[in-house]
Parts: C-alpha cells; sequence; structure tokens
C-alpha cells in the first residue's frame, strides 16, 4: 500500500549533518527500509543527481506537501517544477464548469516567497473542491499507517495539519488575478497598480495660484474687526520677540517716554528697553545738582557715587571675573588716570581708589598745583592709603600700551587749562599709547576735547555730547525723584537692577 504514496511531493529532514530535501517519490521499498526522491532538491538547491535515496534511520522528520491526482501526478507535477524551477511545487485538479478537472498552480516552498492574498481579497474567494473528495478519510489513514509502519518514519499531527494536505480539504481559490495571470510580487505586497499611477506631473504652480491669500487675510480681518475679536495681524507683520528679562503678560500697557524736561531736548537717547531718555543743558544740569546738595546730596557723596559707578564700568571693561581672578595674579591690569585740578578731577580720583582696591594697577597723573581744591585733597589723602602710583609729570607715564585711559582732564568751566604745557603733553601721549579711553563727565563743547574717547560715562541725565564722546553711559548718582521735580523734570528711574546703563542714539 506505500506504492500509492509514488508521486507525492514530500520534505524529508535528515538532521543538522544532511540537511532537508525535497521531491516526488519515486519508489518505496519496505524491505529494506529505504525511500526515493526524483529530481530532489536539497536546502532549496537543486541536486546535480536525478535520482536520491534515504534510509529511514537517516530520517528525522517527514512531511507530506502535495498528493496529485490520479492519472496526472507525474506529468502535472514535473511540468511545474520545469516552469517554476523551485522545489516543491505540487498541482491540484478542481472541477470546472463542464465537469472536467482545470490546473490551479500553486508552489509550496520553504526557500521562495509565496503569494499572500490580500485581507480585503479574502471575501470574494472562490471555494474550489477537487475530485478527490470521493475518497474517504479512513482510506487515507490506511495509507498512512501503512506507511509509518517503517523505522523512523513519524507524523506529528501539527505538521500534517499544517504542512500536508487532506484529499477532503477545501482549498480556496487565490485572489490577486489580473488577466487570468497572477500579479506580481510588488503588486500583491504594495496594493496599488502601477497602471493606475498618473503619467503627468502634478501642477504646483497651478494649484497654489487658485488660493488667494491677500484675499483670505482680508476676509479674516473684515470679520475680525466687525465681531470685536482680537486681529490676528496681516503675512508682513513680523511676530513680536521679547528679551530674556523681559515680562511677556503686562498688567499695565509700557509708557516708553517717562522722563520729561521743562525744555526741548537738543538729543535723545534710549535704553535697552526702549525707554526715553532726554538729554538737558548743562546750566539745567548744574542747576539740578545744586538743588540736591541743598537736600543733603553733598559733593562728597556724589563724588563716591560717581567714583564706585565709573570703577564698576572700568572694571566690566577691564574683562570683568575672567581678567580679575585671584589666579590670574600674572595679569594684573594697567591703568592710567589722568586728572585736573578740578571737580572733575576729583571724580577721576575717587575711581582710582576703587579700582586700585580691586587689584588693579593705578597710575594717577596730577600736575602740582600750589593750592588745591579741598575735594581734591581729600581724594588724594585717601588714594594715598592704597597701592596706587601717582605721578606729576609725563614722563613718568608709561611707555607701554595700558589697558586703559581714564580722562578727567577736562571741565565745563575752566577752559584756560588747556593751554597748559602739562596739559598738550598728557594729551599728547593718550593719543600716542594707542589704549581705549573711557572720559567721565566730557564737556558738551566737542573741540574742547583733545582727547576722542571710545565710552563716556554722564552723571545723572545725559548732556548733548556729539560723536566724539563714544558710546554713551549714565550712571545713578542716586539724586531723588523729588528733586527732579523740584527743577521741573518729570521724572521715572530708567535704570532698573542695574547702577550703570547704556544709551543708544535714536
Amino acid at each position: 500500500m506505500a506504492t500509492d504514496w509514488l508521486g507525492s511531493i514530500v520534505s524529508i529532514n535528515c538532521g543538522e549533518s544532511l540537511g532537508v530535501y525535497q521531491g516526488r517519490v519515486s519508489a518505496v521499498d519496505q524491505v529494506s527500509q529505504t525511500i526515493s526522491l526524483t529530481r530532489p532538491f536539497h536546502n532549496g538547491v537543486k541536486c546535480l543527481v536525478p535520482e536520491v535515496t534515504f534510509r529511514a534511520g537517516d530520517i528525522t522528520e517527514l512531511k507530506i506537501l502535495e498528493i496529485p491526482g490520479p492519472g496526472d501526478s507525474r506529468q502535472c507535477g514535473d511540468l511545474q517544477q520545469a516552469e517554476m524551477g523551485i522545489p516543491g511545487v505540487g498541482c491540484q485538479v478542481g472541477p470546472s464548469q463542464n465537469g472536467t478537472g482545470k490546473v490551479l498552480k500553486k508552489p509550496i516552498s520553504s526557500s521562495a516567497p509565496q503569494n499572500i492574498p490580500r485581507r480585503t481579497d479574502m471575501k470574494n474567494q472562490d471555494i474550489i473542491i477537487s475530485p478527490q473528495q470521493q475518497c474517504s478519510k479512513s482510506y487515507m489513514d490506511r495509507h498512512v499507517e501503512t506507511l509509518s509502519q517503517s523505522k523512523g518514519f513519524r507524523r506529528r499531527h501539527n505538521s500534517w495539519s499544517s504542512s500536508s494536505r487532506h484529499p477532503n480539504q477545501v482549498t480556496p481559490k487565490k485572489s490577486g488575478l489580473k488577466n487570468g495571470q497572477m500579479k506580481s510580487k510588488d503588486d500583491e505586497c504594495f496594493g496599488d497598480d502601477i497602471d493606475e499611477i498618473p503619467d503627468t506631473d502634478f501642477d504646483f504652480e497651478g494649484n497654489l495660484a487658485l488660493f488667494d491669500k491677500a484675499a483670505v487675510f482680508e476676509e479674516i480681518e473684515t470679520y475680525e474687526r466687525r465681531s470685536g475679536t482680537r486681529s490676528r495681524g496681516t503675512p508682513n507683520e513680523k511676530p513680536a520677540r521679547y528679551r530674556h528679562d523681559e515680562n511677556i503678560l503686562e498688567s499695565e500697557p509700557i509708557v516708553y517716554r517717562r522722563i520729561v524736561v521743562p525744555q526741548n531736548a537738543n538729543k535723545e537717547f534710549c535704553t535697552d528697553s526702549g525707554l526715553v531718555v532726554p538729554s538737558v543743558s548743562y546750566e539745567l544740569h548744574k542747576k539740578l545738582l545744586s538743588v540736591a546738595e541743598k537736600h543733603g546730596l553733598t559733593l562728597e557723596r556724589r563724588l563716591e557715587m560717581t567714583g564706585v559707578c565709573a570703577s564698576q564700568m572700568a572694571l566690566s571693561l577691564l574683562g570683568g571675573p575672567n581678567r580679575l581672578n585671584p589666579k590670574n595674579v600674572h595679569q594684573r591690569p594697567t591703568v592710567a588716570l589722568l586728572c585736573g585740578p578740578h571737580v572733575k578731577g576729583a571724580q577721576g580720583i575717587s575711581c582710582g581708589r576703587h579700582l586700585s582696591n580691586h587689584d588693579v594697577h593705578v597710575i594717577l597723573f596730577l600736575p602740582n598745583f600750589v593750592k588745591m581744591l579741598e575735594s581734591i585733597t581729600n581724594e588724594l589723602n585717601l588714594f594715598s592709603k592704597t597701592q596706587g602710583q601717582q605721578v606729576s609729570s609725563v614722563k613718568d607715564l608709561p611707555d607701554t600700551p595700558v589697558d586703559l585711559v581714564i580722562n578727567c582732564l577736562d571741565c565745563h568751566e575752566n577752559a584756560f587749562l588747556r593751554d597748559q604745557p602739562w596739559y598738550k603733553a598728557v594729551v599728547d601721549w593718550a593719543n600716542q599709547n594707542r589704549a581705549p579711553v573711557l572720559s567721565i563727565d566730557p564737556p558738551i563743547n566737542e573741540q574742547e576735547q583733545g582727547i576722542d574717547a571710545k565710552w563716556s560715562l554722564a552723571l545723572g541725565l545725559p548732556l548733548p555730547l556729539g560723536e566724539r564722546a563714544g558710546r554713551l553711559y549714565l550712571c545713578d548718582i542716586g539724586i531723588p525723584q523729588k528733586v527732579f521735580q523740584e527743577v521741573g523734570i518729570n521724572y521715572h528711574s530708567p535704570f532698573g537692577c542695574k547702577f550703570v546703563i547704556p544709551l543708544h542714539s535714536t
């Protein structure tokens, strides 16, 4: 009865040493316990020999892949193997409309990918019942039992139900056919027919021209204006950008002009936050300092505040914490302080004292006079207690460039000092030293300034300085708000959390 399995396509697993063989059963010998396969495939590769024979002791597992119908087993299987060129190819005979059988190819191979029908196509599958349905299941079981009596042949229930075909098995007809032929594997995978792809390119410019952007935004703006909702803006408007120290949620609108002077300002400046700071004349500035001194803001206090603010700005210009570090003793900065015999010079001496206290090498130049102002005498007495150096001759100033020059030579009233020989010599030295210059409270007239400054520091409110003053900074010297109101200035502090702020020309 084992001869009934001749022509069946089987898969024989001979273990890891010999591998897996597939082919059509050509002979089964129960006496010698052997089975022969014709046109075999070894591990998915076609063998060079036309037939191989296996002993029962070498066989680990046997799976029946295809059971051919009566009368066409060899012809159908050999034909499909020749066409497909892969092992494990069988055929199935189903009834057609006229009662004759029709051939449906179905490749079964472990080495080649199988055509898997789409899930949507499973609804329209046709059910075909083969003519072998007339055979009973008991008849098939008897043949399988006879074939499995040989040593080494085993049949597992799971492998039989999954890999072999039962004669009574209902075979679904595979979908995915087009013009009577199988679709390509790419079509089965991706699902779209390549013939459905349009040949012409998409017209981006034509479709974009159909959208009138200006008309749409105008319609939105008109609707929001009528409904009273907040306008979203036009496409040309740029979104507002905020600084890291600005508050986005504001309870009240910002008033950028918070300082109003009684006279029209000759020049206006603005801070980093956009607040407008108008300039004042020298007469109004002098009156402001006089009223502040009458209320208790004495000259000594103003000198101390000016010295602290000027030294703080100078320390920032010298490098701040990167330069002034206890570990950088070899990089001690040098500052040349040029002072005249007046109140402006006393402000410079106060600044030099604070710089020297912060480990800056300060060289103070002050010409010799028979009689000095009391404020200068007091500041010199304090400066002498520091490590700073005081000189009265230009020859004692350093020949090499210094890190910073602080100019306090000029004042607003004593113009005769500019004709003195020591003044001209100091101006020539500063212009030849090629060091950056910081001027403290420079005069208004640019022609009176012999040294061009890179930075200038104004006190309280700025004067209408020109371009030779360089970049302008403003420092807070502690004048109360009601003192500004007494001289007719509507004042609100623009400093915020700082004592020195930069000013920009409007």
